[in-house]
């Protein structure tokens, strides 16, 4: 069996395979990953002495397979953006407001679960001290909330 090494290929190959691990290394997501994987399959089809449009065919087919079989990793393993704290208790809990919720200048807070949190307005409308409200979003070190209707 002979094969017909074309060695710009398998050198092509080679160096994007390189460069896309070279670029995943050099990130904190999954990026290229994919890309190496079918430069990887495209090299080996270049070792094999196959036409070049059967190794882009390659290359691409092998890198939207790894990118579909592994995208369900992906999003159980490593897309953990969300960091869950215990803040999150107090959505959708009843507070007290205890300082006047005035989203045009700022200010409000509001006792929700024994703490004391600052708020604003869901609605944008002010909400005065002593109103039972019910705490909609958490939206960095504050609480949207909205008048409780049944309280």
């Amino acid at each position: 069996m002979t094969f017909l090494l074309n060695h710009s290929d398998i050198l092509i190959w080679l160096v994007l395979m390189v460069i896309f691990l070279i670029t995943e290394a050099s990130t904190s997501a999954l990026v290229s990953i994919w890309f190496a994987a079918g430069a990887f399959v495209a090299m080996l089809t270049a070792v094999l002495g196959l036409s070049v449009w059967l190794q882009i065919l390659v290359f691409l087919a092998v890198s939207v397979l790894v990118l579909i079989l592994a995208k369900p990793f992906v999003h159980r393993h490593v897309n953990q953006k969300v960091v869950k704290t215990n803040a999150d208790r107090v959505l959708d809990a009843l507070g007290t407001v205890t300082v006047d919720i005035d989203n045009i200048s700022s200010t409000g807070q509001v006792e929700v679960l024994g703490q004391l949190w600052s708020a604003l307005s869901e609605s944008g409308e002010p909400i005065p001290k002593g109103t039972i409200v019910t705490v909609q979003k958490i939206q960095g070190v504050k609480l949207l909330v909205k008048i409780n209707k049944e309280g």
